[in-house]
């Protein structure tokens, strides 16, 4: 009886070694699968980054592409160039009164 005991108990313990073992491997391999997407994350990042940076950057071309067919005759931008024109001239008003004071 002793001895069955001894038997049932060494095979509980070897089946809990197999399933700890089984979960240290899952352990690792979902440890490693999570350091590469956090690598992942840093990359797209990264990319979305460079592509706000583009993307203002040719917002602001257009911008001046903009002004410049305004400034050549193109009808399409006058209204927002007189506009733009306005508000600068308001703005310079404003500061000379600034400095007048």
């Amino acid at each position: 009886m002793k001895l069955s005991l001894m038997s049932e108990i060494a095979e509980i313990i070897d089946t809990l070694e197999s399933k700890i073992q089984k979960l240290v491997l899952k352990i690792n391999h979902l440890e490693q699968k999570n350091q590469a997407l956090q690598q992942e994350i840093k990359i797209s990042a990264a990319t979305l980054q460079n592509h706000n940076i583009a993307f203002d950057t040719l917002k602001k071309d257009f911008e001046s592409v903009k002004m410049t067919n305004s400034l050549l005759g193109s009808e399409e931008y006058k209204r927002d160039t007189k506009l733009k024109i306005n508000s600068l001239i308001r703005e310079i008003d404003y500061c000379i009164a600034q400095l007048a004071d």
